[in-house]
């Protein structure tokens, strides 16, 4: 099974939360009966997720120069960057770890369910019993569960005040289905 990586920046809060995400990733890949391979994937990007979300700013910024934003959102994108240098290659796993707290149009399985484990595992604080309902339909009605997740994630954008990456947008149109009609 993967662990966290080496090179890895994590307080023991952040690790406790990365290995609720893993097992959350885990006990769905048991409910939906998925291939080791595949498995391995779901894993990898859970351990990698949030594996540079305590680094110093400065370190974020050498290895994602280019991300636009908060430093808040560039512990993805770095720890993509970091991950692909340490021989990572599956762009799946990447695009996930890239955006995982943003959304992506392009994710495939690993990126779609990664989001929602990031959203749903169960050490948030917020909303627990409905966030429970959802983690226990996703196996059943993932894609379902998935504009859900991101319904309420990009409402509290709004409600925040806070900025909307295009990326979040795109994404959102994209599990909303487009335009309707």
């Amino acid at each position: 099974m993967p662990g966290l990586p080496p090179w890895a920046q994590v307080t023991p809060a952040r690790l406790a939360h990365i290995e609720r995400v893993v097992g959350l990733l885990d006990g769905w890949a048991d409910a939906l009966h998925l291939a080791e391979p595949e498995r391995d994937r779901w894993l990898r990007a859970a351990w990698l997720h949030d594996a540079l979300r305590d680094a110093p700013e400065a370190e974020l910024r050498r290895l994602a120069p280019d991300e636009p934003g908060p430093t808040e959102l560039l512990h993805g994108p770095a720890a993509s960057v970091r991950a692909a240098a340490d021989g990572e290659q599956d762009p799946g796993i990447l695009g996930a770890v890239h955006w995982h707290s943003v959304g992506s149009a392009h994710w495939d399985r690993v990126g779609q369910a990664l989001y929602c484990a990031d959203f749903l595992e169960p050490g948030r604080s917020f909303d627990r019993e409905a966030r429970a309902e959802l983690v226990t339909r996703f196996p059943e009605a993932p894609k379902e569960v998935l504009r859900e997740v991101a319904g309420r994630r990009v409402a509290w954008l709004v409600g925040s005040g806070w900025f909307i990456p295009e990326t979040t947008w795109r994404f959102w149109n994209h599990v909303a289905g487009g335009w309707p009609g």
